[in-house]
Parts: C-alpha cells; sequence; structure tokens
C-alpha cells in the first residue's frame, strides 16, 4: 500500500513549506528569488555546539545544544505509568528524568479498532512499562511530550515501526510528481516481500543511488532490531536509543542539495563529521572543511551579532519601519510599525511596503529565535482589500522555506494574522536567558516614589508591631534613599513626628530598585 500523504516528519522533513501556495496569486509580482545557497557554520567547545544556517549570506536559523542540557527530541524510553487520568484522557510515564512525561490518548499505541470512542483507563494501567519517544523537548515547568508512534530517521529514510505495514509516504517538500512517483517505485523494489512498518521518504533522497537507499533501510532495520532487544531486558525507567549530537544532526537534517559548504571550527569533530558523512552522505564529505582563522568562527561571518540582535524586542526594518516581538507561554506576538519610513507615493503604498517588507522579516525571524506555538500579527491597518491579500500572499512564500511546519489562518474579524508553528524545542530566548531577577520577568519595575510610599507604610506597621524599638532605620537602593532625602524628605519628617522615633536612612548600591528593608534598632 502507498500514499502521497507524509506519515510523520523527521527534522527537516516538515510538510509545512509544501502546505503553502508556491506562486502568488492576484497580480502580486514579487522580487524573483535567487538559487538558494546553504552554508552550515559549527561553532564547538566542550560545553555546547552551535549551529547557523546561513541561506544566501543571511542567518536564518541557529541551533544550540549544550553537554549537560542536550536536546532530548527523538530518544526512545522503557517508561514506567505512574499516573492515568481519565479526565484528561491522558497519563503521566517515568522516563527517568526530572519531571514525569506526558502521553496524550492519541499517542497509544496499538489502538484497537472499537465502534465506542477509546478510554485510557481502558488502554493502560499505572505500573506498566511502555516504549515511548519523545517528540516535544520539556518546555519551562512542561515535562516532555511522548508518543508510542515511533520514528527513526536515517540520511535518505524515515522508519515508522508501528505503520502500516510497507506503507510508503513522500516528503511534500519533494512536489514532482513524477519524481515522487520515481521515488516510491524505488522504494518498493527494495522493501522484503512482507516489509514490517512504513516509511517515509525524506528529500535527500533524490541524490541517493539505490545502494545507499538499501543501506540506510538496513541500518533503520538493525536499529530497531536493537532497540527491541533493549527494551526485553531493561527496567523501567531506561533510555533505549538517544539520537545523534547536534554536529552529526546537521549533516543528517540540515545539510541537503543546496548546501554549498560545513565549516567547523574544531579538529575533533571534524574528523567525526568526514566520519559520519563517508557513510551516510559521501557526497558531503568534500564540502566539510575546518576553520583556521584567527577570528572565532561566528564573529567571522556575524553570528554573534545576529544572535544578539534576535534576543531583543525590536528588529529595524530596511526601510524605518521596525517591528516589535513579545514572548509569553502560551503565545508570541508581533508588531508592525512604519518608524520613521515616510514612503514616496500616498498613505496606503506606504502602508503596504512596510508590511510587505515586514512578512520576509518576520518569516526569518521565526526561524531565527524558534518561535513556536500560536503567534499572532498585528500588521499596519489596511484599507484596500487588495493589499491585504497581497500581504497574505507573500508571507506564505517568505514562510515556504520553513521546515517546520507553520499553518496561517489569514486576518482575523480584528485584523491581527493569526499562524501556529510547531513547537518541538525551546526558543532561543528560552535556551539563552532567563527571567530578569529585578522585575521577574514582568518587564516593569516600580518607580522610586512607588517604593518610598510602600516604605513609609511598611513604617506604620513595624512600628506598631515593636512598639519599644528606639529607632527605625531604612536601607534602599540608592535611588528611592536619594528622593527620601530630597522630595519625600517632609513625608519622611511626618512619619517620623507621627511614630515618635527618629528615621534614619542608608543607601545600598547592591539594592534592586523595589528592593528594601527596614532595621529595627
Amino acid at each position: 500500500m502507498s500514499t502521497d500523504l507524509p506519515l510523520q516528519f523527521a527534522a527537516g522533513d516538515s510538510p509545512a513549506g509544501d502546505s503553502l501556495p508556491q506562486q502568488p496569486s492576484g497580480g502580486l509580482i514579487l522580487p524573483e528569488t535567487p538559487p538558494l545557497q546553504r552554508e552550515l557554520l559549527i561553532n564547538c567547545t566542550p560545553q555546547e555546539i552551535r549551529v547557523a544556517v546561513i541561506e544566501n549570506g543571511l542567518v536564518q536559523e541557529l541551533h544550540l545544544e549544550r553537554a549537560n542540557r542536550r536536546g532530548l527530541v527523538g530518544n526512545i524510553y522503557r517508561g514506567r505509568v505512574v499516573r492515568v487520568l481519565p479526565g484528561m484522557q491522558s497519563a503521566f510515564v517515568d522516563i527517568g528524568l526530572a519531571r514525569t512525561a506526558f502521553l496524550p490518548i492519541s499517542d497509544i499505541h496499538p489502538r484497537p479498532a472499537s465502534p465506542e470512542p477509546l478510554r485510557i483507563e481502558r488502554l493502560l494501567r499505572q505500573g506498566e512499562e511502555i516504549t515511548v519517544q519523545i517528540v516535544k523537548d520539556p518546555i519551562g515547568s512542561k515535562g516532555a511530550r511522548l508518543s508510542q508512534d515511533l520514528s527513526l530517521a536515517g540520511r535518505f529514510l524515515v522508519f515508522l515501526p508501528y505503520g502500516e505495514p510497507g506503507e510508503i509516504g513522500i516528503s511534500q517538500k519533494i512536489d514532482n510528481g513524477a519524481e515522487r512517483d520515481t521515488l516510491r517505485a524505488r522504494l518498493q523494489a527494495l522493501l522484503p516481500k512482507h516489509p514490517a512498518g512504513a516509511y517515509i521518504v525524506r528529500t535527500n533522497a533524490l541524490e541517493a543511488s539505490d545502494e545507499a537507499l538499501a543501506a540506510d533501510l538496513a541500518y533503520l532495520h538493525q536499529l530497531w532490531a536493537e532497540i527491541q532487544e533493549a527494551a526485553g531486558r531493561c527496567r523501567a525507567p531506561a533510555l533505549l536509543y538517544a539520537e545523534l549530537d547536534l554536529a552529526l544532526r546537521a549533516i543528517r537534517d540540515l545539510a541537503d542539495r543546496n548546501t554549498v559548504a560545513i565549516t567547523v571550527d574544531s579538529r575533533e569533530n571534524a574528523q567525526r563529521m568526514i566520519q559520519f558523512a563517508q557513510h551516510y552522505a559521501p557526497h558531503l564529505v568534500p564540502l566539510i572543511a575546518l576553520y583556521r582563522g584567527e577570528r572565532p568562527l561566528f564573529s567571522r561571518y556575524q553570528v554573534e551579532e545576529e544572535i544578539a540582535k534576535a534576543l531583543c524586542r525590536r528588529v529595524d526594518l530596511k526601510s524605518g519601519g521596525y517591528l516589535i516581538f513579545d514572548q509569553t507561554e502560551a503565545l508570541s506576538t508581533i508588531d508592525v510599525n512604519t518608524g520613521a519610513f515616510v514612503g514616496a507615493h500616498n498613505f496606503d503604498e506606504t502602508i503596504l511596503k512596510t508590511n510587505l517588507e515586514a512578512t520576509q522579516a518576520i518569516a526569518r525571524q521565526l526561524r531565527l529565535r524558534n518561535l513556536g506555538g500560536i503567534i499572532l500579527v498585528d500588521f499596519i491597518d489596511m484599507t484596500v482589500p487588495e493589499h491585504r491579500t497581497r500581504v497574505i500572499e507573500a508571507f506564505q512564500q517568505a514562510l515556504s522555506r520553513d521546515h517546520t511546519k507553520v499553518t496561517v489562518s489569514g486576518f482575523t474579524q480584528l485584523g491581527l494574522v493569526e499562524l501556529t508553528r510547531k513547537r518541538t524545542r525551546e526558543s532561543l530566548q528560552q535556551l539563552l536567558c532567563e527571567p530578569c531577577p529585578t522585575c521577574n520577568g514582568r518587564g516593569f519595575v516600580k518607580t522610586a516614589e512607588t517604593v518610598c510610599f510602600e516604605i513609609l507604610r511598611e513604617l506604620v506597621r513595624e512600628a506598631k508591631l515593636f512598639p519599644n524599638v528606639r529607632e527605625l532605620r531604612i536601607l534602599a537602593a540608592p535611588k528611592v534613599i536619594d528622593l527620601f532625602q530630597e522630595e519625600q524628605s517632609g513625608a519622611l519628617a511626618m512619619a517620623s513626628e507621627f511614630l515618635g522615633k527618629p528615621i534614619s536612612l542608608r543607601s545600598e548600591s547592591s539594592y534592586a530598585p523595589e528592593q528594601y528593608d527596614i532595621v529595627l534598632l
């Protein structure tokens, strides 16, 4: 049995780009897109590996993996069910991580055929040992998300052990019908008479010979046999299979037929990558080069500068307009502004040009920042319906190169563009940053005047609780103390007179703006 529909996609083979229109309609004329040239820059230290994906000279993606916090997506575990939740139709599974992982009923396998709706309490029981795969890393306070619909990624194929036997899916990034038919026929000829599991043919298979496809097939079957053997002898919780590290995944998942160079600044990792490529992707071996420059690799190609910009709320556009990014746990918002751009013609054309430029910048920033989940874009209001259509079509075209699944819902009734982008790992901000210890992630701090008034109220409370103290001393940030000595000196004197006790001040340069202490003497 074969089908054109993808079953499940490994990294780099999301159907997102092909689910969107590739050619604009409605009279929209966009600049001709130059042939795609992709470069991979790989920066390695003992503590972390960073990969920058550069397309036509611009940094489009950043991938980071730290030795003490390796990504877990793709890892397969023997886990123990610790809790079944009928009300949520899900279960929590102990796989040996700090937090239990989450398994919804939709990802349980096998699912017996039944005319009635399935109930999770009939499929799993507490204490049961099951084999599961992580499909989403732990993010924030949430544990990892699991699936029993396992997938093993090779260089050219993805093997789904529990899929329909012999079923073949083709990556939707291969949109040529003849190529799809040819690839399906080639793989069908290589499968045994009674194949186990289903398969997805990845985009890279276009470049593969029959021998390479057969070798990839044999590797995936051998890997699955080893996982099954380990599952039979291990007690939960136990790791059965760990994904490749980022340097090798870059060869397997990020390098494609558009890749023209792979530069790595570590001799040891360059040798590992060459050895891996010799076995899985021989045509990439000539592209792997050891960087020998005096300047750090990421500084030489301005990647560090792009990382710094990707952590800022504001992104400037060449026209003078700008974007504002705000990220929360539930969703991200992007606001488009004309800024200093006043245009050369009429107001509507100025707005259209800014919004069209914003579509390209937003598509790039989504990949660069790895924003996922629900995303709302507030384009500048357009009164001309044709302009709204042109902006949506340009946005879809700009998003078509994103290998992560993206769904654009168009303009809402409130004039916002709503889209969803599949989230499998933490965003760049979540990886590199933590909430501000001063404002605790609010983005704002109380004014010195507000803190002064809080302190005055606290003085009254303390004096009533401890009536026998001789003196009250205020310890606070310099800005607060300065305000007490100047504008609020009268209020401080009134408080001292009301309480009948002297009040002294001491400036503490190490205190945060909202921090203060009242010492009873």
